[in-house]
């Protein structure tokens, strides 16, 4: 699923199995086959900030509320619930504001990968 978003699509798998692994991750699965069709992970302290990336659901699957079902669990997690959360988003900020997610104006700064 990540190959079809814009902010993944060039990971390697050894990168991809590694940000898996240190992060908190949720997915979203079908009842009757098991197929996985929407995914979601956090980068926590667990102290003060968490931080939501690559949230995906699978396109056949969109418009069906799994992206809601993903940030929902996110959100009712007593884990990271209660810390400051931040993300980064080209294009869903409607959604994102829904959670309590406001425009970062000008103090976020982001360094590029090399």
């Amino acid at each position: 699923m990540l190959e079809q978003t814009y902010w993944a699509n060039t990971r390697d798998i050894k990168t991809i199995k590694k940000s898996i692994d240190n992060s908190l991750c949720y997915g979203a699965y079908l009842k009757e086959s098991g197929k996985q069709i929407g995914f979601s992970r956090v980068i926590t302290d667990y102290a003060t900030t968490y931080y939501i990336c690559d949230v995906i659901v699978d396109e056949q699957y969109r418009g069906m509320q799994i992206g809601k079902a993903l940030l929902d669990a996110i959100h009712d997690n007593n884990e990271v619930s209660s810390l400051r959360g931040v993300l980064a988003t080209s294009d869903a900020h409607e959604f994102y504001r829904k959670y309590g997610f406001q425009d970062g104006g000008n103090i976020y700064m982001g360094k590029p990968r090399k």
